[in-house]
């Protein structure tokens, strides 16, 4: 913030004086220019040197979340497109917003990270103010909060719909949270999809999912949607062999958050690949007996 403190070395009396858990409550009151909604458009015209979709906003899409019989796991694609350019190849969706919950990000994607960055540090303020960690459903209200902040960018545009999901200590089990671009929100059972290939995705989990998974067939089920997303959408990128990209996949149980490791999801993405030779639009391979990352 650009606010200075005073001579004596002092913070200013707003950083001190008593107030709302809200991180964001208070930066809208004391710097409300820093806020991902108060950002000025961006030049939407062509840039010197620029080719198809320069001067466009980058967008990212596709993001799954699926439960599991210990908990819940988010993966998202990595490619951001900008028109008909692919502006990022390795770009993160899936983010960790604090030790038992994640944040998966659809639509323009610089507005999309600004927004999850500072819901990370909303939820950080409020445990280090009340000395306990926010509820699932106060996470889940809060991030609609800031959701609707964004409206007036939305309807310019300039729209961010992330899907949250994590595990609930209270409910001792994983939870999903859809959003619209108003900040309504609705709880999705058993899994959920957001972005642009997400009516392909939403497909494959439809014939794929099975209530009470491992957290390996999970997964290998998330990986298998996002490939099924990628062969229909041009905006969601699969796993890249060549460079060696893979998904983003986070899992969320009552340990904790973690991002599942590149060397653990190679041989799953490989798995998918085999699978889908000689028959890339689907793998009756897969089932309740082999849905992790197995042949």
């Amino acid at each position: 913030m650009n606010h200075s403190s005073d001579q004596s070395g002092r913070l200013p009396a707003a950083f001190l004086r008593p107030g709302s858990s809200s991180f964001t409550d208070f930066v809208r009151e004391y710097s409300p220019e820093m806020l991902p909604s108060a950002r000025t458009l961006p030049t939407t015209g062509p840039l010197p040197g620029g080719g198809p979709g320069a001067g466009e906003a980058p967008h990212a899409t596709t993001i799954v979340a699926l439960v599991f019989a210990d908990g819940v796991v988010m993966a998202g694609d990595r490619r951001a497109t900008a028109g008909p350019t692919i502006a990022q190849r390795d770009i993160q969706k899936v983010f960790q917003t604090d030790e038992h919950s994640c944040a998966g990000i659809a639509g323009v994607a610089g507005l999309a990270v600004e927004m999850i960055r500072l819901f990370q540090v909303e939820l950080e303020h409020f445990e280090k103010l009340e000395g306990a960690l926010m509820s699932f459903e106060g996470k889940a209200n809060r991030l609609s909060t800031m959701i609707r902040a964004n409206l007036g960018m939305a309807m310019q545009g300039l729209a961010v719909v992330p899907l949250f999901a994590g595990y609930d200590l209270d409910a001792g089990r994983g939870r999903i949270i859809g959003y619209d671009v108003t900040g309504g929100r609705s709880e999705e059972r058993d899994h959920h999809t957001v972005g642009s290939g997400s009516i392909f995705a939403r497909g494959a989990l439809k014939k794929l999912y099975r209530p009470g998974m491992t957290e390996a067939e999970t997964i290998r089920v998330a990986i298998e949607s996002l490939w099924d997303a990628a062969d229909d959408d041009s905006a969601t990128g699969g796993p890249d062999l060549l460079r060696k990209i893979w998904p983003v996949v986070g899992v969320a149980t009552l340990e904790g958050y973690r991002r599942v490791p590149d060397e653990e999801l190679e041989p799953v993405v490989e798995a998918v690949v085999a699978g889908r030779r000689g028959n890339p639009g689907g793998n009756p391979g897969i089932s309740a007996g082999n849905g992790g990352g197995g042949n």
